[in-house]
């Protein structure tokens, strides 16, 4: 029998579910952040699942809601902690990936500092929270209002051949054919800190422009169940192995001036490299910049809004990976 699931106040004894929220103390101000403790009749893995660490990517949010819902204890083995909104600020206050609080986009300062600005101890709060004692970790995001975007799992190699099969094995049991995965653990993602943790951890993207539709949250809900199963947190019979597509990232592509974007590509298309991605033009005086693919691969994820800042991400590129990471 597992121990009591505690997060803050919130309680989960063995063999009960607890719904509610924990207060999160980020220096200048208070956010409350809602949770889910399945504490399983059975014993096995604590498997922490977030959504909402940006605003405006709603199949996420939707989806583990859902799935909070679905877990009875009963038929748990182990422990589910479900964080559906992970970014308060973000998620009601605002729309896109930087908070409305300090403009910092929290999925770049993970794990966080606790005595850094309010996003920074936010990620801090939440790495300690719930990270903290986990066996596998799935942190769900989508395209946003802005983004248009082709389905993907992603995750970090870190020189570790257990963990990284581990993880490898976690990715591929999704069913998401592609899986784009980074050479190194580097960064401020989520997915990459926990790795650098030694934490099994994987991104889930899914869905593009804000949408909100419910046959994509239940299907990922039932993706979900299945690397459930695949972990031996639940009975249910695990999903049956997709054939994976294996990819590394290989570019990014940013603005270098502020202007009006009209791109020349959509999320799965495949280029080469030179190929000429779209034009920035200044509004002011109708100057054009032309935007040119850096490399050769796929593009997984774009901007779609009309305006674009210095520095503003317009495209990501993998390439067909050049060998299998995992099993």
């Amino acid at each position: 029998m597992a121990n009591a699931l505690r997060v803050g106040a919130l309680c989960a004894e063995s063999g009960t579910k607890t719904r509610g929220t924990v207060s999160a103390d980020l220096g200048t101000l208070t956010v409350d952040i809602p949770l889910t403790l399945v504490n399983g009749a059975h014993s096995g893995p604590r498997v922490v699942i977030t959504a909402g660490v940006h605003g405006g990517e709603f199949t996420g949010v939707d989806a583990a809601t859902r799935l909070a819902a679905l877990l009875a204890a009963d038929e748990v083995h182990g422990q589910v902690v479900l964080c559906p909104v992970a970014n308060p600020p973000a998620v009601y206050q605002g729309r896109l990936g930087a908070s409305p609080v300090d403009g910092v986009n929290i999925n770049r300062v993970f794990p966080g500092d606790p005595g850094g600005s309010p996003t920074e101890r936010l990620a801090a709060w939440l790495f300690a929270h719930l990270l903290d004692g986990a066996d596998a970790y799935l942190d769900l995001h989508s395209g946003g209002i802005d983004e248009v975007l082709t389905d993907f799992v992603g995750y970090r190699l870190t020189g570790n051949p257990e963990l990284d099969a581990r993880t490898a094995e976690m990715a591929g049991a999704f069913g998401i054919q592609d899986v784009v995965f980074g050479m190194n653990a580097d960064g401020g993602n989520s997915h990459a800190a926990a790795a650098r943790q030694g934490l099994p951890a994987i991104l889930v993207e899914t869905g593009q422009l804000g949408g909100r539709d419910e046959e994509t949250a239940r299907r990922l809900v039932d993706r979900l169940c299945g690397v459930l199963g695949r972990l031996g947190v639940l009975d249910a019979k695990p999903q049956d192995r997709t054939t994976v597509r294996a990819w590394v990232w290989a570019a990014g592509v940013t603005a270098e001036a502020a202007g009006l974007w009209y791109p020349e590509f959509t999320a799965g298309d495949d280029v080469s490299e030179g190929r000429l991605l779209g034009r920035v033009i200044e509004p002011a005086d109708g100057r054009e910049h032309e935007v040119l693919a850096p490399a050769t691969g796929r593009i997984f994820y774009g901007m779609h809004a009309l305006t674009v800042a210095p520095g503003a991400e317009l495209a990501a590129i993998a390439a067909p990976a050049p060998r299998d990471p995992g099993p």
